[in-house]
């Protein structure tokens, strides 16, 4: 989990001071000053918010106190796509980062900002909406990388691919129908995809990449974990970079 924050102050005091709220969940139909202040905040800093039941909002909460509102908040805070760039600048190489196309399990997401860490990458974009954000357990699966690695969090992926391409990346996504990644020239600037744990990268993305992978298979199952997945690309990556 996100650490959650419960009550109005407490919420409010969260917005104000610059934490990284995820996700805020208000009382269905609760409208009365200190909830519509939040709710203000909250678009102020295009924080997702997700009005529920009081079900729901029990559910949730950790200390039976929540006065309508939960917020959950960013473990680690998040970068900019720009400090992303910058990072590679600064080191002098071609910028290498990881997009994650709505990956929503914590472990995965940890893992494979473990690895983007370890393959030299400069960071790592993921999704505002149905994907999984800087939880504590992403952290502690990141086993430290988070510490070091860049995490930017969008509104609007494809976009965000579209506005790299114009600074020169090359994007890569990983899928059972592309080209063996051994066959493909992947130095350079370049940015790879990876798609979501059940759907794999979502057609619109797809769409937007210069080159499909795929990861030869020999066994009898048809598809790798996705941080593996990531893992196996991203090494073919740093080979190539290095040759």
């Amino acid at each position: 989990m996100s650490e959650q924050i419960e009550g109005r102050n407490a919420v409010l005091e969260a917005f104000r001071s610059g934490r990284d709220v995820d996700k805020l969940f208000i009382l269905d139909g609760c409208q009365d000053g200190p909830v519509r202040t939040i709710a203000r905040e909250a678009r102020k800093k295009d924080t997702i918010i997700n009005y529920v039941s009081k079900e729901r909002l029990d559910q949730l909460s950790e200390t039976g106190a929540h006065q309508g509102v939960i917020a959950q908040v960013a473990a680690y805070g998040y970068a900019s796509v720009e400090d992303i760039l910058n990072k590679a600048k600064e080191k002098g190489e071609a910028p290498f980062v990881f997009v994650l196309d709505n990956i929503e399990d914590p472990h995965n997401l940890g893992a494979i900002i473990r690895t983007a860490n370890l393959a030299g990458a400069h960071g790592v974009i993921i999704p505002k909406r149905r994907a999984v954000g800087l939880t504590a357990t992403v952290a502690k699966t990141s086993a430290g990388a988070l510490n070091y690695t860049p995490v930017a969090k969008v509104t609007n992926l494809g976009k965000t691919i579209e506005e790299l391409k114009e600074q020169g990346l090359w994007f890569v996504c990983a899928d059972m129908g592309g080209e063996t990644m051994y066959d493909l020239n992947l130095t350079g600037p370049i940015g790879l995809v990876i798609g979501n744990e059940g759907e794999g990268v979502s057609r619109l993305i797809r769409e937007k990449c210069d080159f499909v992978a795929s990861i030869p298979m020999k066994g009898d199952i048809d598809s790798l974990n996705a941080s593996v997945a990531a893992g196996v690309l991203a090494y073919e990556i740093v080979r190539q970079r290095m040759a």
